[in-house]
């Protein structure tokens, strides 16, 4: 195969197919070569996927998430994301396709058929297939060396940080956009010719997760050193915050300049939901996407163990400016936001906030009430452990839905590392989750 990663990123679990836009770089027509066999499996995967989304359950899903994340009273609305759960459902033996790029459209469409079929949740199978621009990594000019991080991430990672000091800031440099044109078209004009007649082919790219930003302070600088750092050295902290931030500011300009975002309104927004909303685009829209016709997302995971003021003086002031320019927010992930409720309120046109399984569900839905989406996460351990509770599962989330009954409740079963080899897991969570869900 071309690239020594090829397999993992046939097999990649994430949202989107990134990594496969990132590896192709330079490429040439013959490297985009697809066999007849190859095409006629994808081909018939892309048949199934078209006849799930052309169901009219599709429709009144979509329709559900739409009037949920308006923030009308609907049930509580169900999305389960095995994430790297995905490699046990969908085992890189089980995959047919012999071509590295095939071999990650066939898990992608694999994934949608998996969802249709039998996940049983309320994600939505659209008849579409998106595609990622070819790009260069983005990179702020130093990068730290990782060791480890195999099998999807599912190992341990150690890494060495270039900043050793507030000096070597200076030796930082702002992300650059930069699209290959030719390879992207090749690939774009590959999936047309291929799946085209069955599936809408979109160019998409997901240029970020999040947004937060301490994620990559705690690579550039190294998590020990950032925790010290606001105490013994935050002139270090503002100064690295402030130089990201102004770095993300620089890359939204680009993005939008050169016509590469895309909306987020029907697909995976924040740390969990699905973006769907009539609030999005703008009424001033014209096909043309813009930063404030998008969801936007920013999280601080890395800082859990930080006090409620040093975040509303070392991380938030950093995070409105990027935030400001969404048409709806999302924040937060695995923290716990109950005692970080009083900065994160200030957050502009904020709509979905992340309420983890080590928060206070209690407290959080006094706070967020029927004014912004409860998006729950239920404890990943559940569909991990040697055994499968069915009845405590179910009693627990019983109790999660009693307690924010009031609320604009998602639940979200996410950050799956493993499912113990069983998918089973999350086909009976869903369906547990939604019987709660409907007989509340």
């Amino acid at each position: 195969m071309l690239h020594e990663q090829s397999e993992q990123i046939a097999t990649a679990v994430g949202f989107d197919q990134s990594r496969l836009g990132l590896s192709l770089m330079g490429a040439s027509a013959d490297e985009l070569n697809i066999g007849p066999a190859d095409r006629e499996i994808l081909r018939r995967l892309a048949g199934e996927v078209a006849d799930l989304a052309a169901r009219p359950i599709e429709a009144e899903k979509r329709e559900l998430w739409s009037q949920h994340n308006d923030l009308r009273a609907t049930r509580p609305v169900i999305f389960c994301d095995p994430e790297n759960g995905w490699t046990e459902i969908i085992p890189s033996r089980s995959l047919r396709c012999q071509h590295w790029i095939a071999r990650s459209w066939e898990m992608t469409l694999r994934k949608e058929v998996f969802w249709g079929t039998q996940m049983g949740d309320d994600y939505v199978i659209e008849s579409v297939f998106n595609i990622p621009h070819v790009y260069a990594e983005l990179n702020w000019g130093l990068k730290e060396k990782r060791v480890g991080g195999e099998l999807g991430g599912t190992s341990a990672i150690r890494w060495e940080s270039p900043i050793k000091s507030i000096d070597d800031i200076e030796k930082l440099h702002f992300p650059k956009i930069q699209v290959d044109r030719q390879a992207t078209q090749r690939l774009v004009d590959l999936a047309q010719s291929l799946l085209g007649d069955l599936l809408q082919v979109r160019l998409k790219t997901f240029w970020w997760w999040s947004l937060g930003m301490t994620l990559d302070v705690a690579f550039l600088r190294g998590l020990d050193h950032m925790m010290y750092d606001f105490i013994e050295n935050p002139e270090l902290v503002h100064r690295l915050m402030a130089f990201l931030r102004d770095g993300n500011l620089a890359m939204l300009d680009q993005l939008e300049q050169q016509d590469l975002l895309s909306l987020n309104t029907d697909g995976y927004v924040g740390s969990g939901g699905l973006g769907y909303t009539r609030e999005l685009p703008q009424p001033d829209f014209r096909g043309k996407v813009r930063t404030k016709d998008m969801w936007g997302f920013a999280e601080s995971q890395e800082t859990t163990s930080i006090s409620p003021r040093m975040f509303a003086e070392f991380i938030l002031p950093y995070q409105l400016p990027l935030l400001e320019r969404f048409g709806l927010n999302c924040y937060g992930c695995c923290e716990p936001l109950d005692k970080r409720w009083e900065a994160v309120r200030r957050i502009p046109r904020l709509r979905r906030v992340s309420v983890s399984a080590w928060a206070d569900w209690a407290r959080m839905a006094e706070l967020l009430g029927d004014r912004y989406i409860f998006s729950m996460k239920p404890r990943p351990a559940d569909l991990a452990m040697p055994g499968f509770d069915e009845g405590q599962i179910r009693a627990d989330l019983r109790q999660a839905l009693q307690v924010t009954r009031d609320c604009r409740v998602e639940v979200i079963m996410k950050d799956n590392h493993t499912i113990n080899n069983d998918p089973q897991r999350v086909t009976r969570w869903a369906q547990i989750a939604k019987e709660e869900a409907e007989n509340l």
